[in-house]
């Protein structure tokens, strides 16, 4: 099992709000990785998604033990989630600088071949292996909810003017439901989190490309990096990768 992860402000965003954190065990083949973009003014983002990673980690550390079942990893995912939502709410309802701010949040815990996986917001999980590339999460947007309806195609929804508005965050109410989702992975398999700093530059098999057949997949997340900056970078891009 390798892990890499990796974040940048971009090109056009004076500052990072993306954040990503990873705590592993590697005497039992356990990760727990999370990937969060945040949102507000000023500072706010940063607050948002720095606060709901922390708090996600700490909550779910237990998972770290590699003991408990499939259920009960779910629900402490669950329930971590529903912790890093009450912290962010709770801080901007404190502070007016921090009001109204929140976060996408996209978490994975891995433990030999099975992954669970949780998601608020349009930060995505994907699986990648032998059959191709697979969008794990489905993204709480507004174009994903007009491709649900059938009134846009997914290529449709890439450039869309209302790609960047979310119907889920964390921390903007003080309830939020998440989304959950376990797989079995083959030996070989990759697991990519990202904000959509990076999927929104990238085309699902470009990002097959480069994680299965570029060089080295310690070098996978610069030249997905690379590539985003390339075509403009208008967003925070951040990765976080793990070879199973």
């Amino acid at each position: 099992m390798e892990y890499f992860g990796l974040t940048d402000k971009g090109r056009v965003r004076p500052t990072n709000q993306d954040i990503f954190q990873i705590e592993a065990r590697e005497d039992n083949q356990t990760a727990l990785l999370v990937v969060c973009d945040g949102m507000g003014g000023a500072n706010a983002g940063n607050v948002a998604s720095r606060f709901a990673a922390q708090s996600f980690i700490e909550s779910a550390g237990d998972a770290l033990s590699g003991t408990l079942d499939e259920t009960a990893r779910q629900n402490l995912l669950t329930q971590a989630l529903k912790q890093a939502n009450e912290t962010v709410f709770s801080l901007a309802g404190r502070q007016p600088e921090f009001r109204g701010m929140g976060t996408t949040l996209v978490a994975a815990l891995v433990r030999g071949l099975r992954v669970e996986i949780v998601n608020i917001g349009d930060s995505r999980a994907y699986h990648l292996g032998a059959d191709g590339i697979r969008c794990v999460t489905v993204d709480h947007s507004l174009v994903e909810l007009m491709v649900q309806r059938g009134e846009l195609t997914h290529e449709q929804a890439k450039n869309h003017p209302s790609k960047n508005l979310i119907t889920r965050a964390v921390g903007t109410e003080k309830q939020v439901a998440a989304d959950v989702f376990s797989l079995t992975a083959e030996p070989g398999d990759c697991l990519l989190l990202c904000s959509d700093g990076l999927s929104n530059q990238m085309a699902d098999q470009e990002i097959l490309f480069e994680v299965v057949h570029g060089a080295q997949k310690a070098d996978c997340c610069q030249r997905l990096l690379d590539i985003a900056k390339s075509r403009g970078a208008p967003d925070n891009v951040t990765s976080v990768l793990i070879a199973l």
